[in-house]
């Protein structure tokens, strides 16, 4: 069986993120993608290789790449070995549970502006939004995702990833940002989703974390 995907045109990460969906509901047979840089090419391909699956690579003209993934049934074994072992792994950590761990198991996104990086803004705002994309689409959500600063334009109307935030949060994620942030704005009365913290509650959260992740 072969699925194609037509990606050109989509931003980092979505052929990445399109393809895994398409690889996860595949049983055997290829995936051939269709994009339209270099960059893409490369995610495709070290995505391939870190799921131990087959893949080549094809120019056809200076914007119009093809991806080749192939799912064989020796990559299937693997796939089959590698949930059991997270199941066993999954048990394990339900058994401990019955004797508490007084570690704070918690990782916790931290976003201090509306855009990621250094260099062109504009850039920048689009890389954010790709990134907060992209926290949807993990296997293993954050807890919490705190904002402050120019993150504090992230959470209220008007933003680009407003939706992708609200859907973090419909799956558990804890949203908090700064009413400090937000009354300097002048938004406080445009937040739109999670709630107001402060810099106390940041401070705790942070310290409390097992991992900061701050793009």
């Amino acid at each position: 069986m072969k699925k194609t995907i037509d990606a050109r045109g989509m931003q980092c990460p979505l052929p990445v993120i399109e393809t895994k969906k398409v690889l996860k509901d595949l049983t055997d047979g290829m995936v051939e993608v269709f994009v339209d840089n270099e960059i893409a090419v490369q995610n495709l391909t070290k995505m391939a290789k870190q799921m131990k699956l087959k893949y080549l690579s094809e120019k056809i003209t200076q914007d119009h790449y093809i991806v080749r993934i192939e799912l064989a049934p020796k990559a299937l074994e693997d796939v089959d070995k590698e949930s059991n072992a997270n199941q066993e792994a999954k048990l394990a950590s339900e058994t401990d549970q019955c004797c508490p761990d007084i570690r704070e198991e918690s990782t916790v996104v931290v976003l201090p502006s509306d855009h990621m990086g250094e260099g062109n803004e504009q850039l920048g705002k689009a890389l954010m939004k790709g990134f907060i994309y992209a926290l949807t689409e993990l296997e293993k959500l954050p807890k919490t995702i705190l904002l402050y600063n120019g993150g504090a334009k992230l959470s209220v109307e008007g933003s680009d990833s407003l939706e992708d935030l609200k859907l973090l949060e419909s799956q558990g994620v804890e949203i908090l940002t700064c009413g400090t942030c937000l009354n300097f704005y002048e938004i406080s009365d445009k937040l739109s989703v999670g709630s107001v913290t402060n810099m106390y509650a940041i401070a705790e959260i942070m310290r409390k974390a097992s991992k900061i992740i701050k793009p």
